[in-house]
């Protein structure tokens, strides 16, 4: 699987990177049928403090899962959608299991 990440509306250090590229990869071991995954770090543009938002896609055989979430941090909303993305993932193979 290959973690593509964008972040826009702002310049990802490496440290970012690496963090969000190796949560993100942890998902290879819920599920084996991950085709891709595409990472969208946005800063929301309000004056609040909660103006992260990290969005995960992972593309899969039949309906692609999807999470969005918005902290103060880039790694709090990662962690959370990836959290999301997992529990989507365990959904989806105890549906496929009879």
């Amino acid at each position: 699987m290959t973690v593509k990440i964008q972040s826009i509306h702002f310049d990802a250090d490496a440290k970012l990177l690496n963090f969000v590229e190796s949560k993100v990869g942890k998902l290879n071991t819920y599920s084996n049928t991950i085709i891709d995954s595409e990472v969208f770090l946005r800063l929301d543009k309000s004056s609040s403090l909660e103006n992260k938002i990290a969005e995960v896609k992972l593309l899969v055989p039949g309906n692609d899962l999807f999470a969005k979430r918005q902290c103060k941090t880039f790694e709090e909303a990662t962690d959370q959608a990836v959290e999301a993305i997992r529990r989507q993932l365990k959904k989806k193979k105890e549906k496929a299991m009879p």
